[in-house]
């Protein structure tokens, strides 16, 4: 990191080995993990393209830099997996997309998954389909926040202390998430079993569908993605 004190900082509390420069980290790691904004990804290769081997795999986390970026600046034989992780990885929960091509092994695509699922799930996706995902897994996080925060409001409308509201909503959401996960039913059949006539839930979910609650989600996702097509168009377009 160019910030020396972040890097003395986490040296100290999780006990790990250092590099003064990318050059030296380079020399002495078999896998470098690329965690940069994507503005900087040649400014941050540029100085150890040479380094590169083909015994060498570089990880990188940088949202809609494609595949070809970094062979243009490591060389065409360069090993590089693209990933696409989301901010529950902090907790354990997170979900991380990978994308390779044809220069990587097997072996190598196991390491990487290996790697990230220890900060959660893990999916192989054509690189074709990263840009279309960003909606789904990437940014999806704000849109749930939002969702609990918008849920606990209404609970403190209701007379409900704020640390509870939150408390409650986020079990609700997390909850209602591993339904989905572990019954493996479709969300429809889950929330019609939630629903019951006349009663005070289906009352909720009318005045949602009123509202265009399905359809502020879709939009607001195909805004995403449009908007990650374009940062990624940035860099040009040969996938």
């Amino acid at each position: 990191d160019i910030y020396e004190e972040e890097v003395q900082k986490i040296k100290e509390e999780i006990d790990i080995k250092t590099a003064d420069n990318i050059e030296d980290l380079v020399l002495k790691c078999d896998v470098i993990i690329l965690a940069v904004k994507p503005n900087v990804v040649k400014e941050a290769l540029e100085p150890c393209k040479n380094l590169f081997d083909g015994n060498k795999l570089l990880i990188s986390i940088a949202a809609g830099v494609p595949t070809w970026v970094y062979k243009d600046i490591l060389g065409k034989n360069s090993k590089i997996i693209r990933t696409m992780p989301n901010t529950p990885a902090l907790v354990g929960e997170g979900m991380t997309l990978i994308a390779y091509d044809e220069n990587t092994r097997k072996e190598d695509i196991e390491k990487a998954k290996m790697l990230f699922e220890c900060v959660g799930k893990v999916e192989l996706l054509d690189e074709k389909l990263m840009n279309e995902v960003v909606a789904l897994t990437s940014s999806s996080p704000a849109y749930v926040f939002m969702f609990i925060e918008a849920m606990a409001d209404a609970a403190v409308l209701s007379g409900i202390t704020r640390d509870v509201a939150y408390k409650l909503a986020a079990q609700a959401v997390l909850g209602s998430a591993k339904m989905i996960l572990e019954t493996g039913k479709h969300p429809g059949v889950l929330k019609d079993q939630v629903c019951s006539p006349g009663g005070t839930t289906i009352e909720a979910v009318s005045s949602l569908e009123k509202n265009g609650f399905r359809y502020a989600v879709i939009d607001a996702m195909n805004k995403c993605t449009k908007k990650a097509k374009e940062i990624s168009s940035l860099m040009g377009d040969r996938i």
